[in-house]
């Protein structure tokens, strides 16, 4: 009896400390400057001008969080813990022909597709679980201090293939030609095996000599990777090599030709970047948007 009252003890211990670290970790996030504002005004790279070729409509309750282009259709991961989503999307009326729930718990991140499958980061948020659920609570810590899961699928019938671990956070998803390329919402890339997802190495992004931080979506795009900055309406171009980014496309007069985009309680921000590459169209949309414009950058 005295060894199951200790046994009760040392859980409920555990579960006050793993508490603190988070009630800690969420203290300081949001009493953090961000530090995207400060450097928006301090850009190194060129701005490239661009042209607006085409607006499509777009689901305005999608949370984009990965967007890609393939064989005539975007493919979207929509994130929200409880809401999130694969979709299969008609670009030219925005109608969402297949979806996939996902695991509810869990909150849909970035999207690619590799050799014939998509590929699907799934970390789970912390505070998913009331902390009197012991165990799912001890998993949810465990994935968000830890290790997290991401899903491959089928393309064409958007079923589960399998599953697999990374560390740490998952945000952004793309890949080069033998690379998967991540992001974790820090200045830094990591590259990834695209067969066993085992880390290859990592790239720190810079404009000038100034880490961006807090890079998002990810896309390549003729040699070259874009990202989203969150909260930014800009896109980082990206020197795969050196980290350097090579200019910026500002976007901010997107929001003009847009009805007024709710505040709250969720952001629509940019987000979202695909790349057609046979057509050599580039597509851009946000969080919530309510639509998607393909645009033309004038890389000179």
């Amino acid at each position: 009896m005295r060894s199951k009252r200790i046994g009760i003890i040392v859980i409920g211990l555990l579960a006050l400390a793993t508490s603190a670290v988070i009630v800690l970790k969420r203290f300081r996030s949001a009493t953090s400057p961000p530090p995207a504002a400060v450097r928006e005004t301090q850009a190194v790279g060129s701005v490239f001008r661009y042209e607006i070729v085409g607006e499509y409509p777009h689901d305005a309750d999608a949370y984009t969080q990965g967007l890609i282009y393939l064989d005539g259709f975007l493919y979207e991961s929509t994130g929200i813990t409880g809401r999130s989503s694969l979709r299969k999307v008609r670009l030219e009326t925005g109608e969402v022909i297949q979806q996939r729930a996902v695991n509810p718990r869990d909150f849909g991140e970035g999207l690619t597709e590799w050799r014939g499958g998509l590929v699907q980061l799934t970390p789970r948020r912390r505070g998913s679980a009331p902390i009197w659920h012991l165990r799912t609570f001890f998993e949810d810590a465990r994935r968000h201090f830890g290790d997290n899961i991401g899903v491959t699928y089928d393309i064409a019938s958007l079923e589960p293939r399998s599953s697999f671990m990374y560390p740490g956070e998952g945000w952004g998803l793309t890949h080069d030609d033998h690379r998967l390329i991540m992001g974790d919402g820090s200045s830094k890339l990591r590259f990834l095996d695209p067969e066993t997802f085992a880390e290859l190495g990592r790239l720190e992004v810079f404009d000038g000599d100034k880490p961006v931080e807090n890079l998002n979506e990810l896309e390549f795009v003729d040699g070259k990777i874009y990202a989203n900055v969150l909260p930014q309406d800009r896109i980082a171009i990206i020197q795969p090599d050196t980290g350097q980014v090579a200019g910026w496309i500002d976007l901010a007069e997107l929001k003009s030709r847009m009805p007024p985009l709710p505040t709250e309680p969720l952001h629509p921000v940019m987000n979202g970047i695909a790349y057609d590459a046979a057509g050599r169209r580039l597509f851009v949309t946000g969080k919530l948007w309510p639509k998607v414009f393909e645009i033309r950058v004038r890389l000179q």
